[in-house]
């Protein structure tokens, strides 16, 4: 297999690399959704991301991705006495594709038919919830998965936790994940509930600037005629990206959201009527991953005004009287505070 193409070496669409790697600092935001025209980069951009972020820690054949020294491992090999625990080992972060097709059985896991056939032991099979822990999950066109297994999927990433209770078996493990999920909203919506689930959500376009495009071209051929020398073109700006996010995430958790940022931002979700808190507490968590990201320790006004439109686009409710759609709301919106708050 090719290694993927270089996240830096990506042409345009900033608000997608973004809102990626704001989830890639803090992954409590609730996971990104890209919906777009087909081939602008989407599926690209999550596997770029995937082979950009540092090793992680795990053991040897461990099929949770347990990091070693965790208190509560998910699987009895890490769990084991340490002289006969397996040795540790750094692996890339987990990028898992969920298809379509997918079972609620493969999601999540189910009993080992061969070892219950084979050797009568009532035994697990971890499914991708395990292998995408500490990972990214990938779902792409997301709009056409079945209901019930995108709530199960984003009820997974919101507590971290997969519980399996089925055929005797009662199983709990780890399921710390970015959920990804991508799609082309000509092919159908997703159920509003869903849409308020995911943290961020950006629209990509196609590219309409004639140099980008070419660039687009340029890249990509360069690309396919030789992957490696492609990638090792771009190596050093991947690197630097990297560099960010390790730092962002080191003083993430150091990172002040001063009180009349939090008034304003309330007052923001207020004036444009979201509903319930999510929007309010993701504002607050992706300004704190934005300021982590240029390496500053308070979260400003701007970092909110910029991330505004992924966090609260998808919660407005429609309105058929505006043609204008939901990003001009949020613009007059915050206009609005700015002139309040220049009064005051």
């Amino acid at each position: 297999m090719p290694m993927p193409f270089p996240f830096a070496a990506i042409v345009g669409q900033e608000d997608m690399k973004k809102a990626l790697l704001l989830a890639a600092v803090e992954p409590t935001l609730g996971g990104v959704l890209i919906m777009g025209d087909r081939g602008t980069g989407k599926s690209t951009a999550v596997r770029a991301l995937a082979e950009l972020l540092p090793k992680i820690e795990t053991r040897t054949g461990c099929r949770y991705n347990c990091l070693p020294g965790d208190p509560q491992p998910s699987c009895t090999r890490c769990s084991a006495p340490l002289a006969e625990r397996p040795a540790a080992i750094k692996i890339r972060t987990p990028m898992v594709d969920l298809p379509l097709g997918a079972t609620e059985d493969r999601v999540c896991g189910s009993l080992d038919i061969e070892k219950a056939l084979v050797a009568g032991e009532r035994a697990f099979e971890p499914g991708l919830l395990a292998a995408a822990n500490r990972g990214f999950l990938y779902i792409d066109e997301v709009n056409l998965l079945e209901d019930h297994l995108v709530d199960l999927l984003l009820d997974a990433a919101a507590s971290g936790v997969n519980v399996v209770e089925r055929e005797g078996l009662s199983i709990r493990h780890a399921a710390r994940f970015v959920l990804v999920g991508s799609g082309n909203p000509e092919e159908g919506d997703l159920r509003p509930q869903l849409l308020d689930r995911f943290g961020l959500a950006v629209e990509v376009r196609t590219i309409m600037d004639l140099k980008q495009r070419i660039e687009v071209i340029r890249r990509r051929d360069a690309y396919e005629t030789d992957p490696d020398a492609f990638v090792a073109t771009w190596s050093k700006r991947d690197a630097a990206i990297r560099s960010r996010v390790v730092a962002a995430r080191k003083i993430l958790k150091q990172v002040d959201v001063p009180d009349a940022i939090l008034f304003r931002l309330s007052q923001l979700c207020m004036r444009l009527g979201i509903d319930g808190m999510r929007g309010e507490l993701t504002l607050m968590r992706a300004g704190r991953a934005s300021a982590a990201l240029d390496g500053r320790t308070a979260v400003s006004w701007t970092d909110i005004e910029d991330i505004a439109p992924m966090v609260l686009c998808h919660r407005l409710r429609r309105d058929p009287m505006d043609e204008a759609g939901t990003a001009p709301r949020i613009e007059r919106a915050l206009a609005a505070l700015d002139a309040g708050h220049g009064h005051a």
